[in-house]
């Protein structure tokens, strides 16, 4: 599902790795600004902060003894600032605590994936509009529990989907934009820590103390593109579900769009039909298949996200101030969430692009049930002169009918005698066109469109 989407590179172990360095070098370079931290240090710790200076591997080896993998991030940091500038290695990870940074660092992979998720949302939301508007009246077969409804439009369908991915990009931009905090509580969530180089190094007096805990995570939070914390989250787990639920809700939103492409797609349906390629949706034994490749990764994304969000649930139960094994359990969830839902973003961008559709296959389709798709309408219809029970039973009597002789429906009506004089079997072929029964998904296709236009003004659909 990742493989060669952008949510792939944001999320390896050099990218955080990265993140882990840069939280670690924004810290010193906030810190400066409040003159807990020379300048001189804080330009040494942000140059020699630079992932291809580290071993990775080694890294991660050397996590295990600690269980995380700041501390050893931060002794082999302290040793290569120390070979550049002696003094400044001093003041590495001065007054935090591993959490902070590594709290820091995954919001920051997920700010950087989030984005690369929203760019695809966007240009897949900017295609699915271009659908709706296409097919604003291109009318098909609705279904319902598999089988045939009452007829619809694919521009109401693609509509529909337009919307659940707009549902979920906005719910991403909220998370993005106030729900990704920096962490700085220091060793239990009191920033002791912060307060007292404070004291020691810049000689905060102690009735500033109190403001400079509000001033540190803001400055800290601007530095990195963050939000700033009220206080320090060590065991309020919140941005972790809050994004953990966005993540699940796009790719439910993307597998729904899926799901629909691979049933409208099935060689009996051949409504539509995904975008192709070299090599793509075809079989080791079966040579003459296309298979809907892209709509099958999709929903195996789809698949995988609530279990992942359900981990980051379970460890969103903690303990004392730091807790043993739930803090741990969230790094790979959380890696694999966001790797999933951007590979699934850029996924659903590149099939609804290029997605074909079927107008012809639609129309066939519609009238495959020869009139019994606008039962509904009839019973409606025939109700003022019949009354609304005997209107019901006689178009379900005549459905029947139709359906055992293989009859059109008009055709069976107009042998009705309760409908002597009142249709002719032109009127009653007109009740039965599908197309005339749509309701209001043309209104409905342009509210969504209009949505669409408020959040992509220069987009045009």
């Amino acid at each position: 599902m990742r493989a060669g989407s952008p949510a792939e590179a944001a999320t390896d172990d050099t990218a955080c790795l990265q993140a882990l360095l840069d939280a670690e070098a924004a810290l010193a370079r906030v810190q400066a600004g409040f003159g807990t931290v020379p300048e001189r240090a804080a330009g040494v710790i942000t140059a020699t902060a630079r992932a291809e200076h580290f071993d990775v591997r080694a890294l991660a080896v050397a996590a295990r003894a600690a269980a995380n993998p700041v501390v050893p991030l931060v002794r082999v940091l302290g040793e290569t600032v120390a070979r550049k500038d002696p003094e400044a290695a001093q003041y590495v990870h001065q007054g935090s605590t591993s959490q902070d940074i590594l709290d820091t660092g995954l919001m920051l992979v997920a700010a950087r994936t989030v984005e690369l998720i929203l760019t695809d949302l966007d240009r897949t939301a900017d295609a699915l509009a271009a659908l709706a508007a296409r097919h604003r009246d291109t009318p098909m077969a609705a279904r319902t529990l598999g089988q045939h409804a009452v007829p619809t439009t694919f521009g109401l369908k693609a509509a529909g989907w337009l919307q659940g991915v707009m549902d979920a990009s906005e719910r991403l931009r909220r998370v993005r934009s106030t729900g990704l905090p920096v962490q700085l509580g220091g060793a239990a969530g009191t920033m002791a820590g912060y307060l007292e180089y404070a004291r020691v190094v810049a000689g905060l007096a102690p009735d500033a103390l109190d403001q400079y805990t509000r001033r540190l995570p803001a400055a800290y939070g601007a530095e990195l593109g963050l939000a700033a914390p009220a206080v320090p989250w060590h065991t309020v787990r919140t941005p972790l579900a809050d994004l953990a639920a966005a993540l699940t809700l796009t790719g439910s939103v993307l597998g729904t769009i899926a799901a629909d492409v691979q049933l409208l797609s099935r060689t009996e349906t051949a409504e539509v039909s995904e975008p192709g390629s070299e090599g793509r949706g075809t079989s080791s034994a079966m040579p003459h298949k296309r298979n809907p490749a892209l709509a099958a990764l999709l929903r195996s994304a789809a698949y995988q996200l609530p279990g992942l969000a359900g981990t980051l649930a379970h460890a969103a139960v903690t303990d004392d101030e730091r807790p043993a094994g739930a803090w741990h359990a969230e790094w790979e969830p959380l890696r694999a969430a966001l790797r999933l839902a951007g590979g699934a973003a850029h996924t659903a961008a590149e099939l609804a692009a290029d997605l074909t559709v079927h107008e012809g296959r639609m129309r066939a389709n519609l009238a495959l049930t020869g009139g019994l798709v606008v039962s509904e309408r009839l019973a409606a219809a025939l109700w003022p002169d019949l009354g609304r029970a005997p209107a019901k039973a006689l178009v379900s009597t005549a459905s029947a009918r139709a359906a055992i002789e293989g009859r059109h429906l008009a055709d069976v009506l107009a042998e009705t005698p309760e409908l002597t004089g009142l249709y002719d079997a032109d009127a009653l072929r007109a009740l039965c066109a599908p197309e005339h029964y749509t309701g209001a998904a043309g209104a409905l296709v342009d509210r969504v469109l209009a949505r669409h236009r408020e959040t992509r003004p220069h987009v045009r659909s």
